[in-house]
């Protein structure tokens, strides 16, 4: 047996440890205290998932990987586990009416960072990616490249009792809706059907005042809801539906800035300029359930508020168009309200 000739200084290798290369190929040592050497940082992971009424389908980026799961319990429990083992960054689905509901709220008890995105946004962003082709797998791939590229922040989830005050205020306004269309119906019905019409309004009245009781109780049963809209309603112009819309449907409202909360309700000025082409200014996009409701306050308040009603003036002196005007009004009445809730204080119209 010939003898190993050990360098001095130098740790002699067994025979089971294999000799490593030198130069670039040397792997990099994240121990501590290794000058020039820097610990290799894990991939992020972002997640898309495109969720149907019978499955839903898991695109991962930039791995690639791909799942299906069906849109149950049970799958949705699977999806939630594989995805846990990712470690994800960040997870990215389009708002379907409802049906993602179960998987948000799954994936939020199991920790992971869910955000919920408008349709629209994902359909604009695949367009300028060149993804013409729409399918729920490639749907799910838009979605995951979207999360690592905008990287949207996530939104607190709701709690079982928000989640249960924002369905009451959906079935008002569908009720309302119903109210709507059959009195228009009304007016040109023939005798025949007019009594049956007629029954159905009275039913439609009845259920609104039901609802509004429950909305009224939802409030007073929560002391963080209740200081809230006491704060809202403090304003002249704001009633108890505007007040319930924002707690409902603007989670958000306090905790912004104003540029923020315009934007978000959609009642800010946004740029519309092309080179040596400067565009109106117009408003769009934004939460549609908040828009309608602040609407009708601001019409009140343009008559019954001093503060509002002085900038209406202000603005129709100066030229202004009405319509431009009321949206000025509706954008700093929200702007009002954000700051109250912002430093819980009341309205007072001398600070205003």
């Amino acid at each position: 047996m010939k003898d190993r000739v050990v360098a001095k200084g130098r740790r002699a290798l067994s025979p089971k440890e294999p000799e490593q290369l030198s130069g670039p190929n040397k792997p990099v040592s994240a121990r501590k205290g290794d000058k020039g050497e820097k610990a290799v940082e894990k991939e992020k992971v972002y997640v898309g998932i495109d969720v149907a009424k019978a499955n839903m389908d898991v695109a991962v980026h930039p791995s690639g990987k791909r799942w299906s799961f069906t849109n149950d319990d049970r799958g949705i429990s699977e999806a939630a586990s594989s995805l846990r083992e990712l470690f994800p960054t960040l997870i990215v689905m389009e708002a379907t009416g409802g049906i993602e509901a179960p998987l948000v709220a799954a994936l939020g008890v199991a920790g992971l960072p869910v955000v919920v995105i408008n349709p629209r946004q994902i359909r604009d962003f695949a367009k300028a990616t060149g993804k013409l082709a729409k399918t729920d797998v490639l749907d799910a791939q838009v979605m995951a490249h979207f999360a690592a590229t905008v990287q949207p922040k996530p939104r607190t989830l709701p709690d079982a009792q928000s989640k249960e005050f924002a369905a009451i205020l959906a079935r008002r306004r569908q009720v309302i809706e119903m109210l709507t269309a059959e009195r228009n119906r009304l007016s040109s019905a023939r005798e025949v059907v007019r009594e049956r019409i007629e029954a159905h309004i009275a039913w439609l009245e009845q259920e609104l005042d039901s609802i509004d009781s429950d909305l009224r109780s939802s409030v007073r049963e929560s002391p963080v809801w209740r200081e809230k809209d006491n704060l809202l309603q403090s304003v002249p112009g704001v009633g108890p539906v505007l007040s319930a819309t924002l707690l409902a449907d603007l989670p958000e409202l306090g905790t912004l800035n104003r540029r923020q909360i315009a934007t978000l309700v959609g009642v800010a000025p946004l740029n519309r300029d092309s080179g040596t082409l400067r565009g109106k200014r117009t408003v769009w996009g934004g939460r549609a359930k908040v828009r309608p409701a602040l609407y009708m306050s601001t019409l009140v308040a343009i008559r019954h508020n001093a503060v509002i009603r002085a900038f209406y003036q202000r603005l129709c002196n100066a030229g202004k168009e009405k319509k431009v005007a009321l949206t000025a009004c509706m954008r700093k009445l929200l702007t009002i309200l954000n700051a109250m809730l912002k430093h819980r204080t009341p309205w007072n119209y001398a600070v205003a």
